[in-house]
């Protein structure tokens, strides 16, 4: 059976199948640059970084450094390995969500129209720029087909960069609860991240962009099944229902959809296979985020720890394959490229903060609802800019999905008016 497996991916990774894109009838991708090896380039550079820091951890546990150690080093290894046990004079008490009953209701309203446009400017945004910067070629002109540019983990890079810029900003200029986590404790999170940002640009190169969105919407199956063997968590029969109903939604707009302008079954098996891979990775992510936040931590502290993680991975990595150079020459040679991956850090960056604002004002579900109609959006936007085609079938489906999202926000919504415990399905941390 796991033969059969990994013939499926070694056959969706075949160059001679695997080269999505504008232009099928050119020169054959080279071996070293297909998704499956560059994934494992990509897995080997950051476990030349989790392994010796795995080593040192355990070491550092066995030789029982917090008792014996000494030295300047002594507070690095502490705040790294074994993290500061809260102290109660210092602690900052997070302060629940303040129900808005002194405002006015205009006043709440603007507050509400501000964070909803927010959110759907800083998303649908990075949404339209991420299709544009791996889907389209730069520098094209009347006689020069242009180039493009393939090195997602570059993307990846910029985005975590400014996202750690902004958090450490906001860290220092608003007091923050007293950390008390191990810092090695973020790399698991931020491992999974990475790996899960990589998987959904790279998926880009071989599905259109209406079906990654449908598939990010469906990893709430994913992530309950996740949630069932990290977390050992229980779930609702209306949580089963509306799993089922989502899948039933994503298969009939996959099976319905006709074939994108140059594509083949392999290229669309080997974005079926990433978009695994992103959402398998990123049910990860949130349910390990959701087990760190019993120290107690902010949401900014937990941005600032997964981005400052993923810095490491992924300038390691790059730097050890050369790529780090390679993606500045081509800002250079691309001045509306470089624009772009800088636009898409921003709102990647601003989106994170309108949630934890939007959240804090008016909760999680509302969030969600705003969170789900910016989906719809994003497929009707990249349908009107990028020519992608959606049948009725392939509509009514999409409909389904949207449907059953909306659903759980009101099951959800019910369930805390009589007062009964939520289980949380995924964080509100890092979701680009």
């Amino acid at each position: 059976m796991d033969a059969r497996w990994w013939a499926v991916v070694l056959l969706a990774a075949l160059p001679s199948l695997g080269a999505g894109g504008e232009n099928p009838e050119g020169p054959l991708e080279s071996w070293t640059q297909l998704w499956f090896f560059r994934f494992l380039v990509n897995a080997a550079g950051y476990a030349s970084f989790m392994v010796p820091g795995y080593l040192l951890v355990q070491y550092f546990r066995r030789k029982n450094y917090l008792e014996t150690g000494r030295g300047l080093c002594f507070p690095l290894v502490k705040t790294c390995v074994f993290g500061n046990e809260p102290k109660a004079p210092d602690e900052v008490p997070l302060v629940p969500r303040a129900e808005p009953a002194e405002t006015s209701p205009t006043w709440q309203a603007l507050k509400l129209l501000f964070c909803a446009a927010g959110l759907q400017v800083s998303y649908l945004t990075w949404g339209v720029l991420q299709e544009r910067v791996m889907t389209r070629s730069y520098g094209a002109t009347a006689t020069l087909p242009g180039e493009r540019f393939s090195d997602s983990q570059f993307l990846v890079l910029m985005n975590r960069v400014l996202a750690l810029m902004v958090a450490g900003l906001y860290c220092i200029l608003c007091k923050q609860p007293r950390h008390g986590a191990p810092m090695y404790r973020y790399s698991f999170a931020s491992l999974s991240n990475v790996l899960s940002s990589w998987c959904q640009y790279e998926a880009l190169k071989f599905v259109s962009f209406p079906t990654q969105v449908l598939a990010k919407a469906s990893k709430v199956i994913p992530v309950m099944l996740m949630g069932k063997l990290v977390s050992r968590r229980s779930y609702e029969h209306w949580e089963y229902l509306t799993a089922g109903l989502i899948s039933i939604g994503v298969s009939m707009f996959l099976l319905s959809s006709g074939p994108e302008p140059h594509s083949s079954p392999a290229t669309t098996l080997s974005g079926l296979i990433l978009l695994a891979g992103y959402i398998a990775f990123d049910s990860f992510t949130s349910n390990w985020q959701d087990a760190l936040f019993a120290y107690k931590m902010s949401s900014v502290q937990m941005m600032f720890g997964v981005n400052c993680f993923s810095c490491l991975f992924t300038v390691g990595s790059l730097l050890e394959q050369g790529a780090l150079l390679e993606g500045i020459r081509f800002m250079g040679r691309h001045s509306e490229f470089a624009a772009h991956t800088l636009l898409l850090s921003i709102c990647s960056a601003c989106g994170q903060l309108f949630i934890f604002y939007t959240i804090g004002q008016f909760g999680a579900a509302v969030f969600t609802i705003i969170m789900t109609l910016r989906q719809a959006f994003a497929i009707l936007l990249s349908c009107l800019l990028y020519g992608h085609t959606v049948t009725v079938v392939g509509g009514l489906g999409v409909a389904v999905v949207f449907a059953a999202l909306l659903l759980r926000v009101y099951a959800r919504g019910r369930l805390k008016q009589r007062g009964k415990k939520v289980v949380p399905v995924e964080s509100s941390v890092q979701k680009v």
